[in-house]
């Protein structure tokens, strides 16, 4: 019967996301926490007695007692797995530490954090043989050891280790926290994990790094573990990817050149499937709108459509003002407010800084009269 483990990283519990606001950045912090519940969960019905986590439990060091106990009060609630951990670099284990701090409070039964390299048997033949990082980036491999690392005749060795199998230099010597990509075969591994890399991705048939369970960027698709299976030392090991992301983030684009574009996006963005409040979306419009337009775009996605999300984020750097006549009418006809709306429109098509300030102030200009009128009538 194969030995089945689940291959995890990159927690980073505490993780502070900044151009989040409050209420929702709480949302995602929780997430994080939910998506160890959704592990331990998958790992019960798989019949998988081991979670690996390849590093970064925590994003930083300096965490209240409360934020450092979090997980592992989620892991303790799966008292049938046993829950492996190694410090990586955000969590690097140093004297004193957020690591020994840990363990002198007391870890649960069932959570094992790993803070030497040295081989530790994980039963049925299997032995696993753990990378911690004692600093935040060192130019030595840490799986370097493993080669030479003793186990009994005919066991199963898996790694666990935190790094980048990509490096610039011959051994990757410029390249910190560097992973040589061929471990498993200096090293007779089974299986190697890897945390660091966000997005899950496999190296070879030993090797794979399993991606950040919930999403926590706009460029890399994440939410996901791995279920890990091995018939014995010499067998390729059967590996498959299961999702643990609660939320989705989508990077989107669009062009808008007028208010059929403003539609269509609305449009686009409502169908994007599933509970809308679980998507958080970084949106890159370019394109060219009148004043009045720009107005529809303002009331219509970024206040309306962005209701229905979870979050919305607009790069909006080239879109630019393509002010009409009518629009400039709406303004002034004659005076001097006129005057200077001409000038802002004169200097926003000339581009550059000045032109981006200026187009900033004529789009206010236009809102705050359209305002203005509206209180009038």
């Amino acid at each position: 019967m194969p030995i089945r483990l689940i291959h995890t990283s990159d927690w980073q519990i505490g993780k502070v996301f900044r151009f989040l606001d409050g209420a929702t950045m709480g949302v995602v912090q929780e997430a994080r926490l939910a998506a160890i519940a959704r592990i331990g969960g998958e790992a019960k019905a798989l019949g998988a007695g081991h979670v690996l986590v390849a590093g970064d439990v925590y994003d930083m060091e300096a965490l209240s007692t409360r934020s450092l106990n979090q997980p592992l009060e989620r892991m303790r609630n799966f008292p049938g797995i046993r829950w492996h951990l190694i410090p990586a670099n955000h969590d690097p284990h140093r004297p004193n530490g957020l690591w020994d701090q840990l363990v002198r409070r007391g870890l649960p039964d069932n959570v094992h954090a790993h803070l030497s390299r040295a081989p530790v048997a994980l039963g049925d033949g299997a032995w696993l043989l753990p990378a911690p990082l004692f600093h935040r980036h060192t130019l030595s491999d840490p799986t370097a050891w493993m080669d030479a690392a003793p186990t009994p005749g005919g066991a199963i060795r898996i790694g666990l280790a935190h790094g980048s199998v990509t490096g610039f230099g011959p051994e990757g010597t410029d390249q910190p926290n560097y992973i040589s990509p061929l471990r498993p075969q200096a090293a007779g591994l089974a299986y190697l994990a890897l945390g660091d890399w966000h997005r899950q991705q496999r190296i070879g048939p030993r090797c794979w790094y399993s991606g950040t369970p919930e999403p926590d960027a706009f460029d890399v698709e994440a939410g996901r573990a791995l279920l890990m299976e091995i018939e014995g030392p010499d067998a390729e090991p059967a590996v498959t990817p299961f999702e643990t992301g609660q939320f989705r983030w989508l990077p989107l684009s669009a062009r808008l050149n007028g208010r059929a574009d403003i539609d269509q996006l609305a449009a686009r963005l409502r169908a994007l499937g599933g509970a809308l409040d679980r998507v958080l979306v970084h949106l890159e419009v370019e394109g060219a709108l009148s004043l009045q337009d720009r107005s529809a775009f303002e009331a219509e996605i970024v206040d309306g459509v962005s209701a229905a999300l979870r979050f919305l984020r607009v790069d909006e750097r080239r879109l630019f003002p393509s002010p009409t006549a009518e629009d400039l009418d709406r303004i002034d006809r004659g005076g001097f407010v006129r005057t200077a709306a001409e000038e802002l429109r004169a200097l926003a098509a000339a581009g550059g800084a000045e032109g981006a300030l200026a187009a900033e102030a004529l789009q206010k200009l236009y809102v705050e009269h359209m305002k203005l009128e509206a209180g009038r009538r």
